[in-house]
């Protein structure tokens, strides 16, 4: 069996998370949102949510920001829709289904990039981030929810032995923080804000990578 993830069975996983996701992962994962919610805040402005599934996060945000939403899975961005009308969130400007990994968006077009609980489900995280740094504008945030796996030990294992199960979910047990330093330390754009733990169980982080003001020469 495989541990790698592709597009096909991360589709299929999240067809079948549609209708019970606020259910199962609503208040597991509430503090966690509510704290990468705080820090788009603190920036504010254009907002893009990549993963935005069921639309959960979105009656959290301040009517003063304008919120753009994507996620690859159409039954969860169809929940999303439902609420939106149902809640009357004028501040959601664009609900759509989109691959992270290929971003329709111009360059620079967002203040904030947000992605709760999604790196780690995409076939090609590295894309992702890149697809990410293009789209935000020179002094922009990357905020994300992550998976930060184990370095070591025997959960370093535990996640290993488990990765070909939990694929069939839609996501990985295993994503080492070093993912995450060399995929920074291979851009002069990007740097990291912050790093912090989150519940539940302190395996999930928040992490912000700020860019750069100014282009670096090429």
């Amino acid at each position: 069996m495989t541990a790698e993830l592709d597009q096909v069975t991360v589709k299929k996983a999240y067809t079948r998370w549609a209708p019970v996701y606020d259910i199962v992962f609503g208040a597991v994962f509430d503090q966690g949102r509510q704290a990468a919610i705080e820090a788009a805040e603190r920036v504010g402005g254009r907002i893009l949510e990549v993963g935005v599934g069921t639309g959960i996060s979105l009656p959290s945000y301040s009517s003063s920001n304008r919120i753009i939403g994507i996620d690859l899975c159409e039954p969860m961005l169809r929940k999303a829709q439902e609420k939106v009308v149902e809640l009357s969130l004028t501040n959601v400007v664009r609900l759509e289904v989109m691959d992270a990994e290929h971003l329709s968006f111009e360059d620079a077009s967002f203040d904030v990039v947000a992605a709760h609980h999604v790196v780690s489900t995409c076939p090609h995280p590295e894309a992702a981030l890149d697809e990410f740094a293009r789209v935000v504008r020179p002094g922009g945030e990357i905020i994300l929810i992550s998976r930060v796996g184990a370095e070591a030990g025997m959960r370093r294992v535990a996640e290993q032995m488990l990765q070909p199960i939990v694929r069939q979910l839609g996501w990985r047990s295993e994503f080492p923080w070093d993912r995450f330093a060399r995929w920074t330390d291979g851009r002069s754009d990007v740097h990291l804000i912050e790093r912090r733990p989150v519940p539940p169980f302190g395996h999930f982080s928040l992490v912000r990578f700020g860019k750069s003001a100014t282009t670096p020469p090429s």
